[in-house]
Formats: C-alpha cells, structure tokens, sequence
C-alpha cells in the first residue's frame, strides 16, 4: 500500500497540482510570486547554506505567517536553550515569506521547493537538519518521506484534526496515514485533536498534548506592544474606542453602517479601522465609503493633523496588535468571508471581541464566544445591536473582556511543554 501511495502522489497528483498552479499563476497574484519566487531556489540555498555556523541544525516549515506566529516562540525559546544550533526557516506561501524575510532568530528563510521526489532529495541533501518541526498541517509527503528515510526525528507542532475531516474519509485516510507513519511524532493541541489523529491507527507515531503555542507568542507580542505608543492619549480621552482588524470588504458591508448610527448617536465613539491589505486601492475606496456614510476620516499617517475625526483609517502594516490595546471593543475581520482571522489578539488586552459567522476555522473564536467573551455578529442589525450595548455598558464590557484574558492566561505554557519533548530528541539526533 505505501508503495501504492508513493506512485499515485507522484505520478498523478504531483502533476495536477502544478498544473493548478501554472493556471493559478495567470489569475492571482500571490501564486504568480510564490512561483517566481522559486526560481534559482537552490542556486541561493547552495549559496546561503555556505554561511551556516554550526553543526546543529533544526529546520522549521510553516505554510504561511499565521503558522509561523505559532514558531516564534518555540524558536525564541529554543535559542535560549540550544544556542549552538543554526534555525533554518521554510515557508509554502509567498506571504508568508515575504514578510518573514528579516526575522532575526532564524540563520536562513526561504521558500520550500515544489515537493518532488528529487526537490526533497536536493533539498535535504543541502539543509542536512538535525530535526524538523513541522508547524500545524503543512505536511509535504515527499519531503517527509524522504527525512524518514534519514532516520531525521520529525514533528508536527501544533497539530490540529478535526473530527470531520477529510483527511479521515476514504480513500484520503489511509494515504495520510502512510504520511503521518513516516512522523516521529505528532504534538497535538488538544486531547480531541489527538482521538482525531488516533483514529489512523498510527503503530509508530508517538502522540501527545502539549498545547497550542499561539497563545505564549499572543502573550509575548502584547507584553512588547504596551511599550509602543502609536496613537497619543490626548486623541483618546473619554473616546469609546472600536477597533476592527483585518477587515475585508464583506466584513465593512456589515461594520460600516452599524458604526456610523452608533456615532451619530455618540460623539464619542471612534473607530480605528485596519483593512487587511492596505493598499492604495483599498484605502480610497474606503475612504469614498465613509464620506458616503457621513463619517469623517483621517489615515494613521495623518494623525499630527487630527481634528476629532471618528475613523482614524490605518495605512501602515504590522501595527494591529499594538491598535488592538486602545480598544474598548475589538471587531476581527475575514469573519464574513472566507475564516476569522487571529481572535486572540485583542482577546489578550481583555477586551469583548466581535466576529462574523465564518468563524468555525478557528477554535479560539468557538471557545471565546461559549465563554461569553466573544460575540458572533451575522448581520448589520445585529452587530448595531452588540457594539451598543458593549459600548454603553462598562459593567458589561469589564465582564466580558475579563473572560476573554482568562481564556489566553489558562493556556499560556505550550511552547515549554513542546521543548521538554522536543530537546532529548535533539540532543540523541545523529
């Protein structure tokens, strides 16, 4: 069956996925840069590696950003530890890469080849890890049957299954089961997670729950966010602040008229609102928006000229986590598109956080919402009806952001958990 498997991933769906992305290429952008962006790969990586200090190597793979949020802190906690190793960074997903490019506690980034049989051969040949961790789903089948072949400990961290996955459903379950038996191991999120992966019958995968390590990185990035003082505090004196973040244009069809009855109500009621991608188009096009709505704007880089404005429209990138600290009530965007973005970010500041109805790809947002410290919005009446009542009763407000905090604090400690397993298998390595 395994060999079965082998000839049907690379012979039939290898091919068909990089027609798909050929086709991708030719309407979207961002699979158009991940392409180019492979080009003269291992040329650079031949190159790169040259410059690689140590022995010791461990290399992470996250699929794009947002799993790579949840290696930061194993890997800033592994260079406290470990410090006579190299880190070596991969990511599948040009967003990813492309703002991960500068991070300074990794020796080496760049994008993980096309996984051919022979792109992992050529790759590992080059990397030559100690270890590799595997963040979350991004599992590539050659590239991990190849660093079996190895004898390479390899894990998932992170990892998450859903009970109604497709990847328990035949004929899927028993090529993934062939996969994940070529793991050393798989660190589940949560006991659930893990009867989910028990259900391959995996004979020599060790599984545990260690936790999710999103909220230790949340945690970290909150602590260095109180430092920065973006927004001066005169401009937020007896301001009832709503922050949306990461919205999308589904997400302002619903928060944009709900916000502005609830300013013409309120003079005090400001919205500080950060689009997803702000690009020219995008901000303009808000902008025409808001004047249609009667609100009056200003953009974050204008701020010196600030004159009471209700939105304050965010122009810059990377600066939602510290915005989310102003707020009195948090909207997070993609909840009203394709999948709710990060909720634990303004949940960590203990704050009510709102969110649309496609949230189910997000267990935090599930668990937030059942705590009381989330609130699912479906449309423009009831969000109204929500940020009224959030904003107008502190009472309220002070309760349900204090059930959000409790939700991120009792889950603090994944990351120690994940290196207690991870370091005596690092330190046996070759």
């Amino acid at each position: 069956m395994r060999r079965f498997w082998t000839m049907v991933y690379n012979t039939a769906a290898i091919p068909g996925f990089w027609l798909f992305f050929r086709l991708g290429a030719l309407f979207r952008s961002k699979v158009r840069r991940g392409i180019e962006g492979r080009r003269g790969l291992f040329d650079r990586l031949e190159r790169d590696v040259r410059h690689l200090k140590h022995k010791r190597r461990v290399w992470f793979h996250s699929s794009s950003l947002g799993e790579f949020e949840q290696a930061k802190p194993i890997i800033a906690a592994l260079r406290k530890r470990a410090s006579d190793l190299d880190v070596i960074v991969t990511f599948f997903s040009p967003s990813g890469y492309e703002h991960a490019r500068n991070y300074k506690l990794a020796d080496l980034i760049t994008y993980i080849p096309f996984d051919t049989a022979a792109n992992a051969r050529r790759f590992l040949d080059l990397v030559d890890p100690d270890a590799a961790i595997m963040v979350r789903y991004d599992v590539w089948p050659n590239h991990i049957w190849e660093l079996a072949r190895r004898e390479v400990p390899t894990l998932i961290a992170n990892a998450t299954l859903r009970s109604a996955s497709l990847r328990l459903r035949w004929p899927f379950r028993s090529f993934h089961r062939y996969v994940y038996e070529s793991l050393t191991s798989i660190l589940a999120v949560s006991q659930q997670d893990l009867e989910s992966f028990r259900r391959f019958g995996l004979m020599g995968t060790e599984l545990s729950v260690v936790g999710e390590t999103r909220y230790d990185q949340v945690w970290q990035r909150s602590e260095e966010a109180r430092s920065r003082h973006l927004i001066p505090p005169r401009l937020l004196k007896r301001r009832k602040v709503f922050v949306a973040g990461s919205s999308w244009e589904e997400d302002e069809d619903v928060i944009l008229p709900a916000f502005r009855r609830i300013a013409k109500s309120d003079p005090q009621a400001m919205m500080i609102l950060v689009p997803h991608e702000p690009t020219i188009e995008t901000l303009e096009r808000l902008e025409v928006r808001l004047t249609y709505l009667g609100l009056r704007t200003i953009r974050f880089s204008d701020l010196n000229d600030y004159d009471h404005e209700p939105v304050i429209l965010v122009d810059s990138v990377g600066i939602l986590m510290t915005l989310y600290q102003y707020a009195d009530v948090a909207f997070v965007g993609g909840s009203f598109r394709q999948g709710v973005h990060n909720v634990l970010e303004p949940a960590v500041y203990g704050i009510p956080v709102l969110y649309g109805p496609k949230h189910e790809n997000s267990r935090e947002a599930v668990e937030l919402a059942a705590r009381g410290g989330g609130f699912v919005i479906r449309d423009e009446r009831e969000c109204l009806r929500t940020l009224d009542r959030l904003l107008s009763n502190k009472k309220l407000r002070q309760q349900a952001g204090s059930r959000s905090l409790a939700l991120v604090k009792e889950n603090i400690g994944a990351t120690d958990r994940f290196l207690a397993y991870f370091l005596p298998l690092l330190n046996h390595a070759k």
